[in-house]
C-alpha cells in the first residue's frame, strides 16, 4: 500500500504487543504511517528499509536496552525525532537517551497526544516545577544503581563488582520498578 508523502513515518518499538496495538491505532488516527516492531532487531530492519521521521522507543525491550536502538536510528538519520518511553524512568537513562539523540523522554503511562506533543517539542520548559521534597532513600538507591549500570554499559556483573554487591542481588533490585515520588 502506497502512503502519501504528507503522512509522516513513525517507528514504534516496544515489547508490549497490546500497548503497541493500541498506540499504533491512536497514532494512525492522527495521520501517522506507523511501523511496529517488538524487538530491537526488527525495529532496526524497519528503519533501514524506510527511514522514519519519528520514533517512539521503549527503554526496556525484553532484556535489551532501547538506548541501543536510539543510537542506531540517529546513525541512520540524525534528523529522526525520537521519544524514549519507559516505565523504568531514571535520571541516568534520561540523560543517556538525550545524549544519544532522543528528542524527549516520557514515562509510562503516556497517551498518543502526550507522545505527539513530545515528538514536536523543540525546547525545554523553564517553568517546570521543582519539587520541595528531596528524593526518598529508596529512590536515590534505585537512581544510583541505574547510574552505575549505565557507567558499565549495561553489564550487570561489572556493575555489581563496582557496587561491591552480588550480581543476583543487583538483578533483583533492578527488576523492581522505581519508587514513585
Amino acid at each position: 500500500m502506497e502512503t502519501s508523502t504528507e503522512t509522516p513515518r513513525l517507528l514504534l518499538v516496544d515489547d508490549d504487543q497490546t500497548f503497541c496495538m493500541v498506540l499504533a491505532q491512536a497514532l494512525k488516527k492522527r495521520n501517522f504511517d506507523v511501523a511496529v516492531a517488538y524487538d530491537i532487531a526488527s525495529g532496526l530492519a524497519l528503519a533501514e528499509e524506510k527511514t522514519p521521521e519519528y520514533a517512539v522507543i521503549d527503554l526496556r525491550i525484553s532484556l535489551e536496552s532501547g538506548l541501543e536502538l536510539v543510537k542506531k536510528l540517529i546513525e541512520i538519520d540524525n534528523n529522526t525525532r525520537i521519544v524514549m518511553l519507559t516505565g523504568f524512568a531514571s535520571i541516568a537513562t534520561a540523560v543517556e537517551a538525550i545524549k544519544l539523540g532522543a528528542t524527549q523522554y516520557l514515562t509510562k503511562p503516556a497517551n498518543a497526544d502526550e507522545i505527539i506533543n513530545a515528538l514536536n517539542k523543540n525546547d525545554g520548559d523553564s517553568s517546570t516545577i521543582i519539587k520541595d521534597n528531596p528524593l526518598s532513600v529508596k529512590r536515590l538507591e534505585w537512581e544510583h544503581l541505574q547510574k552505575v549500570l549505565m557507567e558499565n554499559n549495561g553489564n550487570i556483573s561489572a556493575a555489581a563488582r563496582a557496587l561491591n554487591m552480588h550480581r543476583r542481588t543487583l538483578q533483583r533490585k533492578l527488576d523492581k520498578r522505581p519508587v514513585k515520588e
